[in-house]
């Protein structure tokens, strides 16, 4: 063999080793395969978005205008934090809503359109893709939803400065009354937190999922109400209403003052990371959760298509 051939042959075994090496990472791309079949993951937070900027370029006009008036501009400027509050939990309940009718169509929509036949065809687990879906409304949705708020509140702040130098008054009242920065804080530990509070819902809704073969959100549903139905009418007592009430709503109370609603607080002091984390209904919830989520992939793996 001459020399030629063997140098031509020695720089592409290593690029061939390289490439044989190469990690195929199938969580990743099934993440990726999700968020892309999936748009409306981004595309609904950002229309609701785009509609409350629209209406709060509207209502900027009345702010500017009673900013004349008015002989206290702080208090009118606590006022305009107002649509900012409207804005974050209209995107988190819009990302709410996308995680139910995600995780409800997640494994069924793939055995009534026969799809599930293909993806068994690749070499990814069921494991691997049953906590890929999972990831959605875990990891992803409370990512978007925090992308979608803080560019919300942006655009906002730069409307409400623009509209206020048009009008002839100085934006500073505005600037040092909108503490974006603390209310950014209080919002991606309350995400992070709720996201781990409502994670038995995410392991439910993909359960039901991997078993109905129609009518999820019925499926979802049913079984808890007619539980707490049964309780109440055999044992006169609520706790089964209170358990449930308590997971769905209860995280909320991470974003309010003193759980009692007017808006996201900004006081850092009132968060208790260290609290929530050794609160036992978190670890029993996550234990829920896993337990759900074994249940989903085993089904996926015996579950014929509808």
């Amino acid at each position: 063999m001459s020399t030629e051939t063997l140098s031509g042959a020695a720089p592409e075994a290593p690029a061939a080793v390289a490439s044989a090496a190469a990690p195929v990472r199938p969580f990743y791309w099934s993440v990726r395969r999700e968020i892309w079949e999936n748009r409306a993951i981004y595309v609904a937070p950002l229309a609701v978005a785009g509609v409350l900027l629209f209406g709060f370029l509207i209502g900027s006009r009345r702010m500017a205008e009673a900013l004349r008036e008015t002989a206290n501009p702080a208090v009118l400027a606590q006022q305009h934090l107002i649509p900012y509050h409207i804005a974050a939990f209209a995107i988190m309940i819009t990302t709410g809503l996308v995680g139910v009718f995600y995780c409800l169509a997640a494994l069924n929509g793939e055995r009534r359109d026969r799809t599930i036949l293909f993806w068994k065809s690749l070499p990814v687990s069921d494991r691997t893709a049953v906590l890929a879906k999972a990831f959605i409304p875990q990891v992803v949705l409370p990512f978007v939803a925090f992308a979608v708020i803080v560019a919300t509140q942006v655009v906002m702040l730069l409307l409400g400065t623009v509209d206020l130098a048009l009008n002839g008054l100085a934006p500073t009242v505005l600037w040092s009354q909108v503490p974006l920065g603390s209310l950014w804080v209080v919002l991606a530990y309350g995400l992070v937190a709720l996201s781990l509070w409502q994670a038995p819902l995410w392991g439910w809704l993909l359960l039901v999922s991997a078993w109905a073969k129609r009518m999820t959100f019925i499926w979802a549903v049913a079984p808890p109400l007619a539980l707490c139905l049964f309780e109440k009418i055999a044992f006169d007592t609520s706790v089964c209403f209170h358990l449930i009430g308590q997971r769905l709503a209860g995280g909320f109370e991470l974003f309010t003052h003193s759980g009692k609603g007017g808006g996201i607080q900004t006081d850092l002091t009132k968060l208790d990371p260290v609290g929530f984390l050794t609160d036992p209904g978190l670890w029993g919830g996550l234990v829920v959760a896993a337990a759900f989520l074994a249940g989903a992939i085993w089904l996926r793996r015996r579950r014929e298509p509808v």
